[in-house]
Formats: C-alpha cells, sequence, structure tokens
C-alpha cells in the first residue's frame, strides 16, 4: 500500500498495536493507545488484556471510550475494582506487561515530561501533569510511547521529569528502586526508537519512505542510528479496515497528527 493512502496517525497507531503480544495485560489510556490495543485484539493478539486507571480490568468496549471513566468500559469487562487495587495489586506486584505513555517530551533516555514547559514556578504551558503515569513507568515491565517526530518534542534533556525511562543511564532504574522495564520502544512517524546497551533511544527501525537523516534532523540530541536499520511493513488493508470502519469510524483520534 502507498504511504498517501495512510495518515501518520494510523502508521503509528498499527506499528504500536504490532508490539503487542498475545496475552499482554496492558495499561491502557484512551486515544491512540486504546486504538492500537483493540486493534491488537482483532489482528495478531485476542487474548490481549486491557486494565484502564479507573479499575476497569479486562475491558471490551462497545465503541470508542471517551474517557478513563467511560460507561462503555465497564459492560463486558471481567471485573471492576478500585483505583487502589488497580495500581497496588496489578501494577506493583508486577502483574502488567505494557504501558503505554503519553507526555510532550521524551528525551534520549526515554524520560517523559507531561508537566511543564519552562520554570515549573512560571512555566511557558502548563500540561496535565501525571495521573498514573510515573507509577506505570516505575512498574509496568514494558512502556511505550507514540509521538510525532518533533524537534520540541525530543530534547537531548527534558524540563522537567514526570516519568521516569533510564534517567541518565541504564543503571538509574535499579539505583531508584524502578523495577519496570521502561522505555522499550518510542514509535513515531518517521521509525521506531529503542533503547542501546546504556538506555539511550537509537534509531531501530524506519517506516516506508523515511530515512535516517529525517529523523536525526527532528531530533534534538545527536540521534544514533543501529547498524542494521529495519523498514517497517506498510499498513494492510485490514488494519486500515479495522481502525476507519470499526474502531474510529468518526475520526476522533485517526485525524489527529495525521
Amino acid at each position: 500500500m502507498s504511504e498517501s493512502n495512510y495518515s501518520s496517525a494510523e502508521l503509528m497507531i498499527i506499528n504500536a498495536a504490532r508490539l503487542l503480544r498475545d496475552g499482554d495485560v496492558v495499561f491502557v489510556g484512551v486515544g491512540q493507545p486504546n486504538l492500537a490495543c483493540n486493534l491488537a485484539k482483532r489482528t495478531h493478539a485476542p487474548n490481549l488484556v486491557m486494565i484502564y486507571e479507573a479499575g476497569v480490568i479486562g475491558a471490551e468496549p462497545a465503541r470508542l471510550p471517551l474517557s478513563i471513566g467511560d460507561p462503555t468500559l465497564v459492560s463486558g469487562s471481567l471485573s471492576v475494582v478500585s483505583m487502589y487495587d488497580i495500581f497496588a495489586n496489578y501494577l506493583q506486584r508486577g502483574n502488567v506487561d505494557v504501558g503505554f505513555m503519553g507526555g510532550a517530551q521524551i528525551d534520549k533516555y526515554g524520560n517523559i515530561n507531561a508537566t511543564v514547559i519552562g520554570a515549573y514556578d512560571h512555566p511557558k504551558v502548563r500540561l496535565p501533569g501525571s495521573g498514573g503515569s510515573q507509577e506505570i513507568a516505575a512498574w509496568a515491565n514494558r512502556c511505550y510511547i507514540m509521538t510525532p517526530h518533533q524537534k520540541r518534542r525530543f530534547p537531548e534533556k527534558v524540563e522537567f521529569m514526570t516519568s521516569a525511562g533510564f534517567i541518565g543511564g541504564k543503571g538509574d532504574r535499579e539505583k531508584a528502586g524502578l523495577r519496570g522495564g521502561g522505555m522499550l520502544a518510542v514509535v513515531t512517524d518517521i521509525g521506531i526508537l529503542e533503547p542501546d546497551e546504556n538506555g539511550e533511544m537509537i534509531l531501530t527501525a524506519l517506516h516506508p519512505g523515511k530515512t535516517a537523516e529525517e529523523a536525526k534532523a527532528n531530533t534534538g540530541w545527536d540521534l544514533k542510528a543501529a547498524p542494521q536499520l529495519r523498514i517497517t511493513e506498510p499498513p494492510t488493508d485490514k488494519e486500515l479496515r479495522i481502525l476507519r470502519e470499526e474502531l474510529d469510524p468518526t475520526g476522533i483520534y485517526l485525524k489527529s497528527g495525521g
């Protein structure tokens, strides 16, 4: 399928969905991560279990949820528990395989800023903040994020560390007492970044038609590339049909970033 037949939002969602494994327990928010999870469930990962911060386990939403407390998440779910139980008995005990993250900035060690742009006391922009993302980043076995590949989103160091990736290097997570696996994939509209042996995000894959030079030009640090860059498979007709016709027919999230 030619590049012009799909948007950048669809490209990121589909590649994020492909990272998920059958049987994964995923801590997922609304929006594009929700689309990625539901796409995975309807393709290669039918046994994926979605849990939500509001306390829903094993959600099977009949329509696109608009918030983490949307009633559609409850109908048909495995169970509904308190927010405390979600974080203490599932996340902190190591029962969550994947945490989907969000944020305005992500730096070279996978740290995320979702709090402020500029000085904390007098910021240029005050962002939504952490919610539960710092706990998810600390305890989930694998963390993923989807974001457009723009230099302003990829500074060498985040202005405020809302959620920890590898902090200043891979050993720093253990020193900080963070048991989870950290940021293991950053899916952008240019390619995929993954940590090297030191925890630094490097370019490991390019989407069809994209170049390493394009990725480097849109990154705020000297982005390294893996010796063998792989090329991702373009979206299939089936993946696009499920996204467009079943999961987001009105384009609430598919149009954003597209």
